[in-house]
């Protein structure tokens, strides 16, 4: 087991938390955090380019000109794809750009995000994230204290609405719940901050 200290949002240490090895203590894999950032990142791409082939665009399918004796090339319809207005030829349809990554692999690809960060020192275990008020000064002058600047920060199964309100207007400040939890935007951010309620709800779902 990994012991953690535990702190408060005031910056004090509250106690210690033991972290699963084989959740938060897996050797660091850039490869597997490279295809699951590729897979979520194709996931999320709308794929709503679109443009009209030849059978799509309006005009007549007549020939413009007899075939020979004009001097000129041969052409069929106005439509075709070398003219303007016409189809585009093999251009972008409406489609899904996602690719498919076994769900092992997405499994271990998160847990060894969260393994990265404990190694490299940069994962902070609260007590809670928990404000009285929806207060954005209050909260940055917390964030100030903690060492707080590019962070996401990963609650249990429900938010403090306060807090996350509060986060909002707070450039490189992330918030989500943690079934919400993903490889790429623990890593977009530098600092991961858990509360002890995320990291009880990680460790049963990734075991």
């Amino acid at each position: 087991m990994l012991q953690v200290k535990v702190r408060n949002l005031d910056a004090q240490e509250t106690g210690t938390i033991d972290l699963a090895e084989e959740v938060f203590g897996l050797p660091a894999r850039s490869d597997l955090l490279q295809r699951m950032v590729v897979y979520q990142l194709a996931k999320r791409q709308a794929g709503t380019h679109k443009t009209k082939t030849y059978g799509e665009v309006a005009g007549s399918t007549a020939k413009i000109y007899k075939q020979k004796g004009t001097g000129r090339a041969r052409h069929g319809a106005k439509r075709a794809p070398q003219f303007r207005g016409g189809g585009k030829a093999f251009g972008p349809v409406v489609r899904s750009h996602a690719i498919d990554l076994n769900k092992k692999v997405r499994k271990l690809a998160l847990k060894t995000a969260l393994s990265v960060k404990q190694q490299e020192g940069k994962l902070i275990v609260l007590d809670e994230a928990r404000l009285t008020e929806a207060k954005t000064k209050a909260l940055v002058k917390k964030l100030g204290g903690l060492g707080l600047t590019s962070v996401l920060f990963i609650d249990g199964h429900e938010l403090d609405v306060n807090f996350s309100r509060a986060a909002q207007n707070i450039p490189l400040v992330d918030v989500l719940p943690e079934q919400g939890a993903n490889v790429y935007d623990i890593l977009r951010r530098d600092m991961l901050v858990l509360t002890r309620a995320a990291v009880a709800s990680l460790e049963a779902r990734l075991k």
